[in-house]
């Protein structure tokens, strides 16, 4: 296959220690996001992670884990050492790097971000996002929001806030952490130094636009829940088990 799914997941989360490794419907959650990758049949599937727990875990499970250092600035640089030790042949065109905390996402949305970088060849990168129907996600600082100054296809990112700031409510949109790569685009990501706006706030899409590279975004009715905090967890079990 030319597309290959990578899972970067460590324990070390600031808000929820250990949540790669927390029991939903009696598997680990990282687990469940391995499954609904290979559910996709988008392309080979692999996880990412620093952690011996998580990798002892994966392979239990039958998966393949690859061992990666703890020193990462993001999850993306945690899938290209990943990639470069996984795929030494280079044969994978496109990487999709899917967050490790999203363990009911629909695996329709998985085909959907590889497909949105194969439509749109001027691309970079590719992510999807959700119309905002709570006023309560607009302030919410862990809410990431796309900024779209125009959302005609092909739509393109402007912006990545966590705060609404000067932006318009109806063109900031809910944005899930799921991303497609071109190979040549993730290492081009890799090769550039975090901006000063991602160190800021702890965005790495923000490495990416402050690079002139451009993020292909299409629009999805529902966003998973991405688990973040305990209220989050609590939630994703009542929903899957």
């Amino acid at each position: 296959m030319e597309n290959l799914i990578v899972i970067p997941a460590r324990l070390e989360s600031s808000r929820l220690p250990n949540k790669p490794l927390a029991q939903i419907a009696d598997l680990p959650m990282i687990v469940h996001v391995m499954n609904r990758a290979v559910e996709s049949k988008c392309g080979d599937v692999i996880v990412a992670t620093p952690n011996q727990e998580i990798f002892d875990i994966i392979n239990t499970h039958n998966g393949i884990a690859v061992m990666t250092k703890f020193s990462h600035e993001s999850g993306s640089d945690r899938i290209f050492e990943a990639l470069e030790k996984y795929d030494q042949d280079e044969k994978y065109e496109k990487i999709i790097n899917l967050q490790g905390d999203l363990p009911t996402i629909n695996p329709s949305l998985i085909n959907q971000t590889c497909n949105l970088l194969e439509e749109n060849l001027d691309a970079d990168i590719s992510t999807l996002c959700s119309p905002i129907f709570d006023n309560k996600e607009f302030e919410n600082p862990n809410i990431v929001k796309a900024y779209i100054k125009n959302p005609l296809k092909p739509t393109y990112a402007n912006d990545f806030v966590r705060m609404p700031g000067s932006y318009s409510y109806d063109k900031l949109y809910h944005h899930l952490g799921i991303y497609g790569y071109k190979r040549s685009s993730l290492k081009k990501f890799i090769s550039t130094n975090q901006s000063a706006r991602e160190k800021d706030c702890k965005l790495e899409q923000l490495r990416a636009l402050d690079n002139d590279m451009k993020i292909v975004i299409d629009f999805i009715n529902d966003i998973p829940i991405g688990v973040d905090t305990e209220d989050d967890l609590y939630n994703v079990r009542k929903e899957l088990e």
